[in-house]
């Protein structure tokens, strides 16, 4: 599947408009390092599939422009004296269109140079081949612009070093230390770093700020230079370990290596279409959703595993991840795992439990450590849904006592736990007071059934019962004349303005018409308070059929949401933002599934592909790769916890699901065409099946899945036991 994969899908973007806002990763699936082709220093957004400039590869630990990144390094092979000590005065011109992006290689060439580079990645570092072509001296410019020292052994053909934290972080003297080795001797008389005024200094010993080491070698012109490294978070001796150890034999050994890790994933998943973008589309998103979280921890001399503790600053026991944020992952990305990556959930649950008794509470935004971003604790939908599954279940008495801490203690510190926590549990809502309140209140009442599903499966029945009650807290700020979620002070008053296009203030990245539906555990009690089915359907078909209209109230100005929300113009349904993603789904809830169907269709034939401009607003993290590889599957994790996936309309002639218990889930799309908009019919396990709904169940059990489409859309009614998963429904 590698072959379908070009890793520069999304990356056309700028700060004032995302086609994606991803980067063109080279690494291992889950892997602690990522590689990226730099091609201009401005910040985060240091690569464009356009430029025709590269200044070097960059070791990166960046999640998202929006993150930064924690600690990075930039290498730049040269073949000339005329560099002045900057990345400017070393970049090179280069042909896009002849190098290789690819999530397991890349390779690039230097035009100025006539120098080839190829880069393969391990889990801990990665080999370079560096093919010098010109009769200059060659060499390795080592650009770092925060604090760094190196020290060069050129007897031993190695570099060792740290490279100081450059984003925020619990602590602020946060290392990476870097082990660097060279297959070609080192020569010391034109080795050395510029100073800041430009000054060459002829030093062994490399460091301070806004660093460029440079390293030339012996006998290397016209030749092949072999540079591998390791770094680790813990030490030199732990980073010279991780190369030893991992980064052993040829890079094609390594390169077949790493493209076999690929493939253990990405062959999880097969599926056939006649139209070869489809696939490529399919397979580059899949790719996405195995970069993120990454390893956090190494093994040591005795190949247990160890980190670095940020808020202890100390070394410590056991796993950990990073670069992760809940509240676009839950959706997709770790449901996608229950299906084909139990093994992993259950570890990164385990890190995640460790970051919870290091820091006193479970994580929302980790990079390094908690930022402390975004509405909600979305975690604790991470933590049901595979409780609800089975998966990681020795984990789930103490995971449950994290989320209860979450739900009923007050954090001094901003960056951890809920917002208005108390005045949550006093009122039944998060008054207008807190910003964002809407979506703190949506997202505590969808975490307090989160609670409950845990406690259900532990059986917890009081609190099972209790926070299954305060899971129906969205009725609180529920405004039945005008059909929204909307803020309301301590006194219970709605806010007198209100304008339903106007973001933020209230809502988070969105106004009321993206915010007032993350009822994910209830839909039925939302239609109710609707006051019936059709009232809530023409909502939501007013929703889609609606202006992209907007107003910038709460912001001041034109956020990138906001432009690519009218760019694309699909009414208000954002489906540029997270929380959009389910509503396209919400048609089956009122049994008019036809309505999902054609704007399913529509939203990933017209939106997604696996060029430069592949995504209609933020990847993050592989979140929306998710949704377009479950949407393209035929089903959809409407509500993570209830072991349930909604149907839609599958994109794919034939997918095959490989399960971890060794069977297979076959789906079949019969008259797949561009004119078939609609479902007319479905068998699951060679039986006609009339539920909008597949269970989790269903899929470990390698039951067969069969689609008939239609021109037309078949309208009939539906039965409560057909409509999907609500708490209302389930307590009737």
């Amino acid at each position: 599947m590698l072959h379908y994969i070009d890793t520069r899908q999304g990356s056309n973007s700028r700060y004032p408009y995302s086609n994606g806002n991803t980067l063109p990763y080279t690494g291992v699936p889950f892997g602690m390092n990522h590689f990226v082709v730099q091609t201009h220093n401005e910040g985060s957004w240091f690569f464009n599939p356009h430029d025709r400039i590269f200044q070097g590869i960059r070791l990166t630990h960046q999640p998202s422009p929006w993150m930064g990144d924690f600690t990075h390094f930039l290498m730049t092979p040269i073949a000339d004296d005329k560099i002045k000590g900057s990345v400017f005065t070393c970049q090179s011109s280069y042909r896009p269109e002849e190098a290789v992006f690819k999530p397991h290689y890349v390779r690039v060439k230097q035009q100025r140079y006539n120098i080839t580079t190829e880069l393969v990645p391990t889990c801990y570092g990665a080999a370079m081949r560096i093919r010098y072509n010109s009769k200059q001296q060659a060499g390795l410019v080592l650009n770092v612009s925060n604090k760094s020292e190196f020290r060069l052994d050129a007897a031993g053909r190695r570099l060792t070093g740290y490279v100081s934290n450059f984003a925020d972080c619990h602590d602020k003297d946060f290392r990476m230390y870097v082990a660097m080795s060279f297959s070609k001797d080192v020569d010391l008389s034109t080795s050395g770093y510029y100073d800041a005024e430009g000054a060459f200094i002829p030093e062994v010993s490399l460091g301070g700020t806004d660093q460029h080491a440079v390293i030339r070698f012996k006998d290397c012109e016209r030749e092949m230079l072999e540079v591998k490294l390791a770094t680790s978070f813990i030490s030199i001796e732990q980073a010279e370990l991780n190369l030893q150890r991992e980064v052993t034999g040829t890079l094609d050994e390594l390169k077949d290596r790493a493209a076999e890790s690929w493939n253990h994933y990405l062959g999880k998943i097969q599926v056939t279409h006649s139209n070869e973008e489809y696939l490529r589309t399919f397979y580059t998103c899949l790719y996405r959703m195995f970069l993120f979280p990454q390893k956090f921890y190494e093994l040591d001399a005795d190949l247990q595993p160890v980190h670095y503790d940020t808020t202890a600053k100390t070394v410590k026991k056991g796993i950990l991840y990073t670069n992760n944020g809940f509240w676009d992952t839950y959706k997709t990305v770790y449901p996608l795992y229950s299906i084909i990556a139990p093994k992993e959930y259950e570890e990164m649950l385990e890190g995640f439990l460790n970051s919870y008794r290091e820091a006193g509470f479970l994580p929302k935004w980790l990079s390094p450590d908690e930022r402390g971003l975004m509405p909600g604790t979305l975690i604790d939908a991470v933590i049901a849904d595979a409780a609800a599954k089975g998966i990681g279940m020795h984990l789930m008495p103490e995971l449950l006592q994290a989320m209860l801490k979450a739900a009923t203690t007050q954090s001094g510190q901003n960056c951890y736990g809920r917002q208005g926590t108390l005045d949550y549990l006093q009122y039944g809502y998060v008054p207008s007071s807190y910003h964002e309140s809407v979506n703190h209140t949506l997202d505590y009442a969808y975490s307090d059934y989160c609670i409950s599903r845990v406690a259900d499966v532990l059986g917890e029945e009081s609190i099972a019962e209790q926070y299954r009650q305060s899971a129906l807290n969205y009725r609180n700020i529920f405004d039945p004349v005008t059909g929204f979620m909307r803020a309301k002070d301590k006194n219970g008053q709605f806010r007198q303005e209100f304008d339903d296009t106007a973001w933020g203030r209230d809502y988070a990245e969105g106004s009321a018409w993206q915010n007032s539906f993350a009822v994910f555990q209830d839909f039925e009690g939302l239609i109710q308070a609707y006051g019936s089915k059709e009232r809530f359907f023409d909502k939501i078909t007013e929703l889609c059929n609606k202006a992209p209209d907007f107003d910038v109230l709460g912001y001041g100005f034109e956020i990138h949401e906001m432009s690519e929300m009218a760019a694309i113009d699909y009414g208000q349904l954002a489906i540029s933002n997270q929380p959009s993603f389910h509503i396209p789904y919400l048609f089956n809830y009122v049994g008019q599934p036809a309505s999902s169907q054609v704007v399913l269709k529509q939203l990933m034939s017209n939106l997604f592909n696996s060029g430069y401009d592949g995504f209609p607003g933020d990847e993050d993290n592989g979140s929306m790769s998710g949704w377009y590889v479950f949407s393209a599957m035929g089903f959809y994790p409407v509500c993570p916890g209830s072991n349930e996936y909604v149907l839609g309309i599958p994109l794919f002639d034939s997918v095959t699901i490989e399960l971890p218990n060794g069977k297979q889930m076959r789906i079949h799309t019969d008259n797949n065409n561009p004119q078939s908009n609609f479902v007319s019919k479905v068998e699951l396990g060679g039986e006609e099946y009339t539920k909008l709904f597949i269970t989790h169940e269903d899929i470990l059990a390698g039951k067969t899945l069969d689609f008939r489409l239609g021109l037309a859309p078949r309208y009939r009614s539906y039965t409560p036991e057909e409509l999907p998963f609500s708490l209302s429904k389930q307590e009737r």
